[in-house]
């Protein structure tokens, strides 16, 4: 059962918590699974607070199971609507690194259109109506004949969104083979979408106080990038 360790954290006060969410663990419960999740893995990092049975607890994002990297949660109940405020308002700076099997043409751009969930294919699609709207910014990094590194700018936080939106702009995600991204790069067998939250900026919702918070690459992605990139860099 995972469960969190000092190294998982990068800021913590009485009302906000940031952590670097290790690849490979659901953000949130679901009716099949509650333990192991980073959810309950953070309750179990409160503990009990002030006499209630569960501490406060407020998810204002979310990343998918195989996505590593940055996530804040508020952690008193006089954060929680504030937080909400932030991330509902785009006043939130969230960046990702990513891996894909095809350089994007252009190379730097922004994919916007509306997504839904397809019945058919059980994945997120983009629709010309009733869905959400979507705004996803690239920039490509380093571009090499086996793939490309994107850092990708998060406007719209729908579900799915990066992976839908690289799959039909032509660059997959490697390792995302719901979306069509290859499963083996370069020699190496891949077990998760290459994505990771590597930057997220906000101004605390309490004391207004300016956060920025970055990770460096995960060793996975790493490994990679060193793979497809040797002759490049």
């Amino acid at each position: 059962i995972f469960r969190l360790e000092d190294k998982h954290i990068l800021y913590r006060d009485k009302y906000l918590i940031v952590l670097n969410k290790p690849a490979g663990v659901d953000t949130q419960p679901t009716p099949s699974r509650y333990k192991g999740t980073l959810y309950d893995a953070l309750l179990v990092l409160l503990g009990p607070t002030h006499g209630r049975k569960k501490p406060e607890l407020g998810m204002v994002q979310r990343l998918d199971r195989g996505t590593s990297g940055l996530m804040v949660f508020s952690v008193h109940q006089n954060t929680h609507k504030g937080l909400s405020k932030i991330f509902l308002e785009h006043q939130v700076e969230k960046r990702y690194l990513a891996l894909v099997e095809n350089s994007p043409v252009p190379a730097s751009s922004e994919i916007r259109s509306m997504l839904a969930r397809s019945r058919k294919f059980n994945r997120m699609v983009s629709v010309q109506k009733g869905g959400k709207n979507a705004i996803t910014r690239y920039q490509t990094r380093i571009a090499a004949e086996q793939g490309a590194l994107l850092e990708i700018e998060l406007l719209t936080g729908r579900s799915h969104q990066i992976r839908v939106h690289l799959s039909e702009h032509g660059s997959a995600l490697l390792g995302d083979s719901l979306y069509g991204g290859a499963m083996t790069s370069a020699g190496l067998s891949l077990d998760r979408p290459m994505l990771h939250a590597f930057k997220l900026a906000f101004v605390h919702p309490v004391t207004a106080e300016a956060l920025s918070f970055e990770l460096p690459m995960p060793k996975d992605m790493q490994q990679l990038c060193d793979k497809l990139f040797d002759s490049a860099i």
